[in-house]
């Protein structure tokens, strides 16, 4: 057991190790006529994996790496961005290029703007940024006419999206961040770790043996139902506070704390002390994790009149995701709980391996390092 236990932490080692967000660009446009001002953030990262920046191949982009792919970054990112105003394609000229910082890293900022024939009544993007190298990556939308500040976001299922200049539809707009919801908790590897070490003991009791599994189906029901709802009510008061901005945590704070809720979960089931109370867990560090969220929901650009709206859609979003997560999980855990499997691979080696990827999470968060790529 131990040599299994042994063998899957240097397996974890050796894997990449995927911070919190997915690939994400941000995207902003403002109309001002026939013409558009706009801005649109990438992440450094997934510019070198694309087109390659860093020119000495030692992990580290300098800024005099970055000015020489100056003019390479603007054409091929300007290439995959395409603006049409009432069916006739407008052009992009590119003003200049700055580098700005996120929670996940640098990004290259390119201020551009468009000329189009006429006032756009009805504006149509094209955007295949990545397209062909990662199909995860999205591209986060803020569109400001001068009236309302739209958000959409952009994937290869949804390329080419059009916006006429009347009210956006409540539905349409709730849908967009119901997805961007669903999709961040989907894509969120430490939110899933985090659950799924509370979940792992839940089929399970603790004798002088060792963890063996439970013989009533309703005992591990009613403990994921503490979980999940202690982690929902959580997080849901501080996304809130967050983007309502009451309370906003520096993010590398809330990125470190969230990758030792991860650590502190999963030692709870090699030793345990809450047993049948993780919900306090739960609930305590869903607290931290609210703020992971509310990082996401924020940097779409939110105004006051889509607050509310785009506030309960992403929650909503979250929880349906996590709910999918949980009824997945659940039922093949009660399935294989009497299984050695279970009780010796799956509870106590996953948990090492949990521990080991989350472990160097914290580390590269609180210290500003890059250990393995992600």
């Amino acid at each position: 057991m131990r040599k299994m236990i042994l063998f899957l932490i240097a397996l974890a080692s050796s894997l990449p190790v995927y911070a919190h967000k997915p690939s994400d660009s941000y995207l902003s446009l403002k109309i001002h006529g026939p013409e558009l001002q706009g801005q649109w953030e990438i992440a450094l990262r997934d510019l070198d994996y694309a087109i390659g920046i860093d020119g000495n191949g030692d992990g580290d982009i300098t800024w005099g790496e970055l000015r020489a792919r100056e003019n390479a970054i603007s054409a091929y990112a300007l290439a995959r961005l395409r603006i049409s105003s009432d069916g006739a394609l407008c052009a992009k000229t590119m003003d200049e290029q700055m580098v700005d910082t996120h929670s996940d890293g640098a990004y290259n900022v390119i201020k551009f703007t468009v000329n189009c024939a006429s006032v756009p009544r009805m504006l149509t993007l094209g955007y295949s940024l990545f397209s062909d190298i990662d199909p995860q990556h999205r591209g986060l939308l803020r569109l400001d006419d001068g009236v309302k500040t739209r958000s959409a976001i952009f994937s290869p299922e949804r390329a080419n999206q059009e916006f006429t200049f009347e009210p956006a539809g409540v539905f349409e707009q709730f849908c967009d961040y119901l997805r961007a919801g669903i999709w961040h908790i989907w894509t969120g590897y430490d939110h899933i770790l985090f659950l799924i070490a509370l979940l792992l003991p839940s089929v399970l009791q603790r004798n002088r043996d060792g963890w063996q599994g439970v013989n009533e189906v309703r005992v591990p029901v009613i403990d994921t139902l503490k979980i999940v709802t202690a982690f929902t009510l959580a997080h849901s008061i501080t996304l809130s506070l967050a983007v309502l901005d009451v309370v906003r945590p520096p993010s590398r704070f809330v990125e470190s704390v969230i990758a030792a809720s991860i650590i502190i979960a999963t030692l709870n089931n090699i030793y345990p002390v809450f047993n049948r109370r993780r919900w306090l867990i739960a609930f305590a560090f869903g607290l931290m994790h609210g703020f992971g969220f509310a990082l996401v929901l924020i940097e779409l650009g939110l105004t006051p009149g889509l607050l509310a709206l785009s506030l309960a859609a992403f929650n909503v979003g979250v929880e349906t995701g996590q709910i999918a997560i949980v009824c997945v999980f659940l039922p093949l855990a009660l399935l294989a709980r009497q299984t050695w499997l279970y009780q010796r691979l799956v509870m106590t080696a996953g948990s090492w391996l949990i521990i080991t990827v989350a472990g160097a999470w914290l580390v590269q968060r609180a210290f500003n390092l890059q250990l393995v790529p992600g």
